[in-house]
């Protein structure tokens, strides 16, 4: 029986975008099971909890067959081993992302050979998007509707106290 080929897309996802979610459909072409997995980053602050950004993530990918969503803190690799995954699935929206994931890539080789990155790009209609820019939109009354799915779109507006 072969082994089950399971991958992580890792993220701070605050919160998740259509673009996030287009990485993961597209994953799960290759893969037989993506868990998104929230981490933190101690260089970001971000605006929802690590529950709120699992919550609003379970809600968009829900319908999306082979996918779970996880949290976890430390090294990527070391959930990698912990979970068996085989490969790390990452974004690549334009070049200025490349060299700074390459860099992560490779570092994550040289702690575990075993698991692979695998760069993905999302559809061109998303290549601008990050959840940096929706938050800005949001905060100041901006329609963001058509970046995130409802359910972020629904948080993002409570958070920010507007209708």
């Amino acid at each position: 029986m072969q082994r089950e080929r399971k991958a992580i897309y890792p993220g701070t996802f605050d919160p998740i975008t259509n673009g996030h979610i287009d990485i993961v459909e597209r994953a799960t072409l290759l893969f037989d099971r993506v868990i998104v997995a929230v981490t933190t980053n101690p260089a970001k602050n971000p605006l929802f909890t690590v529950e709120e950004r699992l919550e609003m993530i379970r809600a968009a990918v829900g319908d999306i067959s082979g996918v779970e969503v996880d949290s976890f803190e430390g090294l990527l690799v070391d959930y990698a081993r912990r979970v068996g995954a085989v490969a790390v699935i990452r974004g690549l929206r334009a070049v200025s992302d490349f060299e700074m994931e390459f860099q992560m890539a490779l570092v994550n080789r040289k702690l575990n050979p075993d698991v692979v990155t695998v760069f993905l790009m999302p559809n061109e209609r998303y290549t601008y998007l990050n959840s940096t820019i929706v938050k800005e939109v949001a905060k100041f009354g901006g329609d963001v509707g058509c970046f995130v799915p409802e359910a972020v779109e629904r948080k993002l507006k409570e958070r920010f106290g507007w209708r």
